[in-house]
C-alpha cells in the first residue's frame, strides 16, 4: 500500500546529476520551481518537460521510480483535474447537461494546472532521488548560513528537515509490516467505504505512531549521549566544493529560465 511512495527515497548511482554538489541541486530546483510558475501557456511545458526528460536520462534513474512519485497524488490530480473542468466558464461551451457546462477554457484550464503539478512533483522527485539526506542537510545549511548572523535558526532547521526526510522511508516500511500483520489476523483495509476504511486504519495508525516516538526518543538520546551540539565548530566527513560541472548546471537552469521567458514573450 505505501511502496509507491517515493519521497525521501534515495537511488544510488554515479552519474554526472548524483556527482553534482548538492547545493546546485537546491538553487536548482527552486529556480525550477520558479520557471513552472512563470509558464503561462500549455505549449511552453514542452522546455520543462524536455528538461525534466533529459535530467532523467543522465541521473539513470529509472522511470518508474517517477511514475511511483505521481502515484500518491494521483486522487488529488483527479480533482485538480474536475475541479478546474467544470468550474472554469470562460471559453466556448463544449458539452452541457443540466447545470454541467465543460468549456474550451475548463478544458484548458484543467489540462494547464495538471501538467504544473506533475512537472513540479516529477522535478523535486529527481533531486530527492539523487541526493542523500545528509548531504541536503549540508546544502541547506551552507545555503542559509549567512541568515545565522541575523539569528534564524539555519542548522536547526536544515537538521530537522534532513530527519523528516530520513525518517519517512523507514516509517513506510514500518507501516506496510503492521498494515501486513494486521491482515494476517484478519483485518480487511480495501473493502466497505470512506469512513469504514479509515476507521479500519486505526490499528494501523497508533502503533505507528507509538513507533515514531520510540524512534525520535532514541534518536535524540544518541544524539545527547555523542554530545552533539552542531552548527560553528562542527566538521564534516564530505566538504561540500563547487566544480565545473555545478557552474554548467547553474547555467543550463538560466538558459531555461530565459528560454521560456522569451518564447512566452514572442508567443504574445
Amino acid at each position: 500500500m505505501f511502496k509507491d511512495i517515493t519521497l525521501g527515497q534515495y537511488f544510488p548511482g554515479n552519474s554526472p546529476i548524483h556527482r553534482l554538489d548538492p547545493r546546485t541541486k537546491l538553487l536548482g530546483m527552486f529556480g525550477y520551481i520558479v520557471v513552472i510558475f512563470l509558464v503561462k501557456k500549455i505549449t511552453v511545458f514542452l522546455l520543462p518537460a524536455a528538461f525534466v526528460a533529459l535530467v532523467t536520462c543522465l541521473s539513470h534513474v529509472p522511470l518508474s521510480y517517477l511514475v511511483r512519485s505521481l502515484k500518491p497524488i494521483r486522487f488529488l490530480l483527479v480533482l485538480m483535474f474536475l475541479i478546474n473542468l467544470f468550474m472554469t466558464k470562460t471559453g466556448d461551451l463544449i458539452w452541457e447537461w443540466q447545470f454541467i457546462r465543460i468549456t474550451t477554457g475548463g478544458v484548458y484550464q484543467a489540462v494547464y494546472i495538471t501538467l504544473r503539478l506533475v512537472l513540479l512533483l516529477a522535478g523535486t522527485s529527481l533531486m530527492t532521488l539523487t541526493t542523500t539526506p545528509i548531504a541536503l542537510t549540508d546544502a541547506l545549511e551552507k545555503l542559509l548560513s549567512p541568515f545565522g548572523r541575523l539569528g534564524f535558526p539555519a542548522h536547526e532547521l536544515a537538521m530537522m528537515m534532513t530527519i523528516a526526510l530520513r525518517f519517512i522511508p523507514t516509517l513506510i516500511e514500518e507501516a506496510d509490516k503492521i498494515i501486513k500483520a494486521q491482515m494476517a489476523r484478519g483485518a480487511d483495509f480495501e473493502s466497505g467505504n470512506l469512513f469504514r476504511r479509515a476507521k479500519n486504519m486505526i490499528p494501523v495508525l497508533v502503533p505507528l505512531f507509538i513507533s515514531a516516538f520510540r524512534r525520535a526518543d532514541e534518536l535524540a538520546m544518541a544524539m545527547e549521549s555523542r554530545c552533539y551540539h552542531g552548527g560553528k565548530g562542527r566538521t564534516r566527513m564530505h566538504v561540500l566544493c563547487f566544480a565545473k560541472r555545478d557552474t554548467v548546471a547553474l547555467l543550463a537552469f538560466v538558459a531555461l529560465t530565459g528560454m521560456i521567458v522569451l518564447v512566452q514573450a514572442l508567443w504574445v
